[in-house]
């Protein structure tokens, strides 16, 4: 076994990697960029070495060397299903804990892989290749990038006419993120499952397979939970996809932990090949809990020559296993990416959890939007569903908008609690699935109550308890959140359950414990009904968290506009960028014609494209910004001037001449 692991990686995976290099007592060594100098891989790491960038093959290498490592353990994304960094480490005499290159590189061309499982007795969807893919005739189809995976770059087109533009979307996003524009074209399956079975190999010949994960609950084929049973899969047909997952293993000589993804059709049960993901999967964790085993330290002994030390016979697979993906992004918003400080933190500790977080970290648009993972296990379906929904509850990331709410009301939807899934699910339900932006009257009622109680200085006339000559005064503080402004008024101390009045409505009793008094959870007293809240403050801003949703509140002052700016779609013609990102594409030139809802411009966060568009028709006035530069959330992008069309007017009676009116166009 290795005496020192470097894992060229960061974030929840590179933490989940040390936690079991630690617990084989292999010194762990992290690699850094100086934006991640204070993140928890680092912190959590026996030794940390800087680097210009997690794709920079060289300086990794280097890192590793110089480190004293003798393996390079790459997690996933990244470099993990790079064939180049695989032989770069051989080179350098460091064991590479994944596959060898060849079968990096057989599987992470999707077409060289379905030629080489179909060759196998796999069986695989219909589709096609470059370069006759915008001849493709048959519809429903899926685009996808021939290098890389994770749901990038793929594009569902519906009809011919749809074909121009989703090729040249794919193309620039798979060039983007893999560094090859290379496309395929599928026959899309209507409403399939989406189940993947888990691989072990050794290089003693011997290659088994630990049962499969539903992984059909998808959003732009993003995963977002996954589960290990499937509720749809038999053992009769458990054997037959996991037969059919080793011999695609079998096909391209494979080593080390890799998963075989399947399409399903969800009513006659029939499966086809999709792709093999050539190193650890985002969502092992539900495979870990319900077999008992350590990936990772199978990962290890393997890549240090080592036997499988179980055989088929000795898999068994106990209980049932969740696990949710927390995002950085925001349902409301159409799911765009979210960043900002985090200023408090909770995780549940009955439950698994990866994370890569920590208090005072931030959270930007350089990386993936995953933020951690909250896996449950129970005895059976339903159970491990309700401890995920309690488990979710019970996580705060307060500063930055996350998907927690989205999380539970997906959980417990009827259809998934009743395992009848399918990877379009989510689109159909997501009308019941986003939370609003409304603000709860308890939470409003709390908001206003912490600032009446914030501290404002040691003069005496500004203890904030309303007294006056007479009765007490109302104090008035009006909070800007996402729904609007709101005015709160406050009469007393809160400690001493002050009256509290929303927007004018009748005044409730509210006692405040903890928080300004101290302590990072407040307890609020209403009409006898307590609730707990997690809170933080920075600067004018509070946010607020409870059962896993957070709001976050800003003094809003006299003369400060109504709401804040929008984004996309100003009525005033501003357009602002709807997320902190980068911008991808420029799509309009200052004095251009343009219409309502035309591309302006295409920011890029998290390696996701959103394309913003002219609020009207008009004239692009301002262009203020340049493709690779990035922007701020709520920067302006463009001003489009509107332009005034004449209106014809009709008139009763003999006309002498038109009767001309204008109006906004």
């Amino acid at each position: 076994m290795f005496d020192r692991v470097l894992i060229a990686n960061r974030g929840e995976i590179a933490v989940r990697i040390a936690r079991t290099l630690r617990g084989l007592g292999i010194t762990s060594v992290a690699v850094h960029t100086p934006s991640d100098a204070g993140a928890r891989h680092v912190l959590e790491a026996d030794v940390a070495l800087q680097v210009p960038k997690y794709l920079d093959i060289e300086a990794i290498v280097g890192a590793a060397r110089d480190s004293g490592a003798q393996a390079v353990h790459p997690g996933y994304g990244f470099l993990a299903e790079n064939g180049a960094f695989a032989r770069r480490c051989a080179e350098a005499g460091l064991v590479f804990v994944g596959p060898p290159a060849e079968a990096i590189d057989a599987m992470g061309d999707k077409i060289r892989a379905k030629a080489t499982v179909s060759a196998a007795g796999v069986p695989v969807v219909p589709g096609g290749t470059e370069p006759g893919l915008a001849g493709w005739s048959d519809f429903p189809a899926l685009i996808k990038p021939s290098a890389g995976g994770g749901g990038k770059g793929m594009v569902l087109v519906r009809s011919a006419a749809e074909l121009p533009d989703a090729l040249e979307s794919a193309r620039r996003t798979a060039t983007a993120a893999f560094g090859d524009g290379t496309l395929l074209i599928e026959r899309y399956v209507e409403n399939p499952r989406h189940i993947e079975i888990q691989v072990l190999a050794d290089t003693h010949g011997n290659v088994v397979h630990l049962g499969e994960r539903e992984c059909s609950l998808q959003r732009r084929h993003q995963k977002i939970i996954e589960e290990a049973p499937s509720p749809f899969v038999s053992p009769e047909t458990r054997a037959r996809m996991g037969a059919a997952a080793v011999e695609a293993a079998r096909a391209v000589g494979y080593v080390g932990a890799g998963t075989v993804e399947f399409i399903v059709d969800g009513t006659t049960g029939a499966y086809h090949f999709m792709e093999m993901n050539t190193r650890l999967q985002v969502e092992h964790p539900v495979t870990e809990l319900v077999t008992g085993l350590d990936l990772v330290e199978l990962q290890l002994r393997v890549a240090a020559g080592e036997r499988l030390p179980f055989a088929q016979e000795d898999v068994r697979l106990d209980g049932h296993a969740v696990e949710a993906r927390v995002y950085a992004e925001d349902p409301a918003r159409g799911f765009l990416p979210s960043g900002g400080r985090i200023l408090a933190l909770r995780e549940p500790r009955d439950v698994r959890v990866d994370s890569g977080l920590v208090e005072g970290g931030v959270v930007g648009s350089e990386f993936d939007p995953m933020l951690s993972k909250v896996v449950a296990w129970g005895p059976d379906r339903a159970s491990a569903l309700r401890t995920l929904d309690r488990a979710l509850a019970r996580t705060a990331v307060l500063g930055v908008v996350t998907n927690v709410p989205f999380l539970r009301a997906l959980a417990a939807h009827p259809a998934v609690r009743a395992g009848e899934l399918d990877t379009g699910l989510v689109e159909r339900a997501l009308p019941e699935l986003v939370p609003g932006v409304q603000v709860p009257e308890e939470v409003l009622a709390a908001a206003g109550l912490v600032f009446h109680a914030l501290p404002r200085g040691d003069d005496p006339w500004e203890v904030t308890d309303g007294w006056r000559l007479g009765e007490r005064a109302w104090t008035t503080w009006r909070l800007e959140s996402r729904d609007g402004v709101h005015a709160v008024q406050v009469r007393g101390l809160p400690e001493e359950s002050a009256e509290v009045r929303l927007n004018g409505t009748a005044a409730a009793h509210i006692r405040l414990d903890g928080g300004p008094a101290g302590g990072a959870e407040l307890v609020v007293t209403i009409g006898g009904r307590t609730e707990r809240y997690l809170w933080a403050r920075r600067s004018d801003t509070l946010w607020l968290g409870k059962d896993g949703a957070s709001w976050s509140f800003t003094r809003h002052l006299i003369g400060d506009p109504g709401d804040r700016a929008g984004a996309a779609a100003a009525g005033d013609g501003v357009v602002r960028s709807p997320m902190p990102g980068t911008v991808l594409v420029v799509k309009a030139q200052p004095g251009e014609r343009v219409s309502k809802g035309q591309p302006l411009v295409i920011v890029e966060a998290m390696k996701m494209e959103h394309t913003v568009t002219a609020p009207c028709d008009g004239v692009v006035a301002e262009l203020p910004v340049q493709a690779g530069r990035p922007v701020d959330m709520d920067a302006v992008l463009a001003v489009v001037t509107p332009v005034v069309t004449p209106v014809v007017t009709p008139v009763a009676g003999p006309m002498v001449g038109p009767i001309v009116g204008t109006e906004e166009a």
